[in-house]
Formats: structure tokens, sequence, C-alpha cells
């Protein structure tokens, strides 16, 4: 397995002088996600977790609904220069029955770490329709557990804590206990892992919790939450136009600018009393 964090030696300037010391840097490694042997998508990843990773992009992408729509997920042979397995190419087989991905969910470029929606050839081709609406959910939160939930994130925020280059995501129930909490240098890898765990525990769909993310919520966060059946998103930092738009149309209650006792509600405000 990859290492979480990589020590490099730094050169650090201040007005106090200049030293030298070793410094701990997130680490970051491509991983390819195959299917049946086809290779579908590659992303930059930090190394941990990668099987949660795959079942929830695979769901999030509308390929599998259930932890019984995989047979298997192994590491494959990929080796470096050395003849070390890198750990970087994962196969999953689906079971018996399950469709494989349809061509225009392949992705036959990088999946940076910063973005995972960009490079897919239209807007509707990743407006994906959900098998788990959450607009009927009866979640809701009081605005006091919302603003305890970031201080609660960032204490469970251990690889950051060290290197302060990693975003994180947590499943929250309504009095405000996080159930897992991922981190990764991507925020969409992030919310993956946290997916794919909640599949694996045959959580799914996730109508009675909520998404915190540490960074913003962009559109894709939004999709991934909509698939995951979850009725809330909440973020520390701003949501985009498009993230509203969507969060809208599948009944999801939207949090942007979660800090301390503030908060704006930009959708489906009747989640927070």
């Amino acid at each position: 397995m990859g290492r979480v964090t990589v020590r490099r030696p730094v050169r650090m300037l201040s007005g106090n002088g200049e030293r030298r010391r070793p410094d701990a840097l997130a680490a970051e490694e491509p991983m390819e996600l195959r299917v049946g042997g086809r290779a579908l998508a590659v992303t930059m990843r930090t190394p941990g977790h990668d099987v949660e990773l795959a079942h929830g992009f695979l769901l999030s992408e509308g390929v599998i609904g259930s932890r019984e729509d995989v047979a298997s997920a192994r590491y494959c042979n990929s080796v470096d220069d050395s003849g070390r397995n890198t750990y970087n190419v994962l196969d999953v087989a689906l079971s018996d029955g399950v469709p494989p991905p349809e061509t225009g969910v392949e992705r036959n470029f990088y999946t940076t770490s910063s973005c995972g929606v960009c490079g897919k050839a239209a807007l509707d081709a990743v407006k994906l329709r959900t098998r788990y609406s959450p607009g009927n959910s009866p979640f809701a939160v009081h605005r006091d557990v919302l603003a305890g939930l970031p201080d609660s994130l960032r204490e469970q925020q251990r690889v950051f804590a060290t290197t302060g280059g990693l975003h994180a995501a947590g499943l929250f129930d309504s009095d405000g206990s996080l159930l897992v909490v991922r981190e990764d240098v991507g925020r969409h890898n992030a919310v993956d892992k946290v997916l794919g765990w909640a599949l694996l525990e045959g959580r799914i769909p996730l109508l009675d919790n909520g998404l915190l993310v540490s960074g913003r919520a962009s559109f894709e966060l939004v999709q991934k939450a909509a698939m995951a059946g979850l009725p809330m998103l909440a973020a520390v930092s701003a949501p985009s136009s498009l993230a509203a738009e969507l969060a809208a149309e599948h009944g999801i209650t939207l949090v942007g600018f979660l800090r301390g006792d503030s908060m704006n509600l930009y959708t489906a405000d009747h989640r927070v009393s």
C-alpha cells in the first residue's frame, strides 16, 4: 500500500531568519480503476481506502447500487522500476447480471485531484438519475448540530493535522455524530471513499444521514449525494450555481459557509430547525 504522507526537506524562511527541516506532504498517486479488466478511470488520490473509493465512484456513476453488485475488488500486479507492486491499479468484477458501465462513463483522461467532473463531454452526461430519491426524506437537524460539525470533522482529520493538505468528508446523523470520516487530496475522492464505506456497510440509501465536506460544494458533490440518497449536503465553503440548481432539483438541503453558528441555507431549508 502506498504511503499517506511523504517527508521532504524544506528551506523555511521567516522574519526570524531561515532553517532547514523535513516537512510532511500529503501523498498523491494515480489509481487506475478497471471494471472487468477494462480501464474505466484514472484518478489522482491519496493512497488508502482504495476499495471504498472504487465502490463510491461506481455508485456515484450509477454503475452499482448495492454491495451485492460487486463480486470482487483486487489490486492488479502493477510494478514500479524496482519490481515492487505500486497498488495503484484496482480491478472490480461486477456480479452476474449487473450491466457493465456505459461507454459514456469512461474517463479517457486523468481525473485531477481538484476536479472530478472536468472533461466529461456535456452537462447532460453528468446529470445522472438516482435510484434513491432523497427529496421525501424526513431527515432534519437543529442548527446547533450543524454548527458543531466542522470542529468535529477537523478533530478526526489526522493526516490534515500533519500536512495541512487534505480535504475531508464525513457522514453525520441527526444528533451530529460522525459515522465515518475520510481524507484525500481530492474533494470528490474523499466523498467517494465515504460513500464506498456506506455501501460496503449496507447503509445505502443514506436517507437518514447528511454529508459534510471540508471545502466547497460543487455540482459533482451534489450529484454524488443524490446518487447515494443523501438528503443534506453541508460545506464549510461556498456552493456553485449548478450545485444549488441540482440540489433543488433533487430536494437536497444544501448548506454553505458553515462556520461557527453562521451558515447559508440555499435549498430545502425545512430540514434545519
